[in-house]
């Protein structure tokens, strides 16, 4: 598959997808013998896997780790569940601030 394709399947961008490949996030990819990218259905899961990661608030490098770990046959369940959780509390953490300046704001508006 090409890259018009999988970024259609995907709802990526094909500058995200390059973007990707670049920074080593994504598995290497084959080059047909005219030079162009050359995708599988595991290049699908893994894009789609770092798109469900970056929704969630996951840096680029955080991205790369989990398709690292992704990768690994022999990776545990519970160090993807701590990065989730670290995530989550990071997230917990925004919102609270982001409650703050609502109220802050509304205080405002109010007076």
């Amino acid at each position: 598959m090409n890259i018009r394709e999988i970024s259609k399947q995907t709802n990526l961008s094909a500058k995200s997808i390059r973007l990707y490949e670049e920074k080593g996030i994504i598995s290497p990819l084959q080059r047909s013998e005219s030079g162009y990218r050359e995708f599988s259905q595991h290049h699908i899961n893994e894009l789609n896997l770092i798109s469900r990661a970056k929704n969630a608030g996951f840096s680029l490098q955080e991205c790369k780790e989990f398709a690292e770990m992704s990768r690994n046959p022999k990776r545990e369940s519970r160090v993807v569940k701590l990065h989730a959780k670290t995530k989550l509390v990071e997230v917990d953490a925004k919102i609270a601030e982001l409650l703050e300046m609502k109220a802050q704001l509304e205080c405002w508006i109010s007076a």
